[in-house]
């Protein structure tokens, strides 16, 4: 399994979007809610991308975030039929979040979420994807008030944890944000394959 110490690792850590879920508002669904509400996507990205990192670390809420992104001028359709849209757009990836509920059955070891995530959001994809079974605590952007890839919510999460990086184990899809945590001396890993992220973590059940 990589170069990873398996007697030292403490903890596990792991992104949410891209690794179990697909990402909570990512630019393929805000293109796909222009097509469907019919209006002009770029002028919509170019205010998502000015305060989506605000909305992300919990400053406001969705419907503030949507009053400046789409609801500014007048609209043909609600706020809460663009909003169940949204929620309806995060959806299981294949086979990993099933299986590591049953591995988290089998392994000593805690298991914290740590992703971008505004707090609607965030809430409502804990409760639709029963995370809770499998992650104790969630280090969510939005809760501590720094996003990836910001030191501070790596140092945070450890510090909270009691852990130091070379303890840590860490999963993300995106190689920037493996990078982030890989130069905090974390043990990274970048997820791309079920059957690699689960050979890993096999390496962590009781036997």
């Amino acid at each position: 399994m990589t170069d990873v110490e398996v007697s030292k690792i403490k903890v596990v850590f792991m992104d949410i979007g891209g690794v179990l879920l697909t990402n909570g508002w990512g630019h393929e669904s805000r293109q796909k809610a222009a097509k469907v509400f019919d209006f002009n996507y770029d002028e919509m990205d170019f205010l998502h991308d000015f305060i989506y990192n605000v909305f992300e670390i919990g400053s406001i809420s969705l419907d503030d975030y949507l009053d400046t992104v789409v609801f500014h001028c007048p609209r043909n359709f609600t706020k809460a039929a663009f909003k169940e849209f949204m929620y309806a757009e995060s959806v299981e990836l294949p086979e990993l979040l099933a299986w590591l509920k049953n591995w988290k059955k089998h392994t000593d070891l805690p298991v914290f979420a740590l992703s971008n995530e505004g707090r609607e959001l965030n809430g409502y994809r804990i409760k639709k994807f029963k995370l809770h079974e499998l992650f104790d605590g969630f280090f969510s952007s939005c809760y501590v008030g720094y996003r990836k890839p910001d030191p501070r919510i790596f140092k945070t999460a450890m510090e909270i944890v009691q852990v130091k990086p070379e303890e840590c184990l860490y999963f993300d899809d995106r190689p920037m944000l493996v990078k982030a945590a890989k130069n905090l001396g974390i043990n990274s890993i970048q997820h791309q394959k079920f059957e690699i992220t689960s050979k890993i973590l096999e390496n962590f059940s009781r036997k």
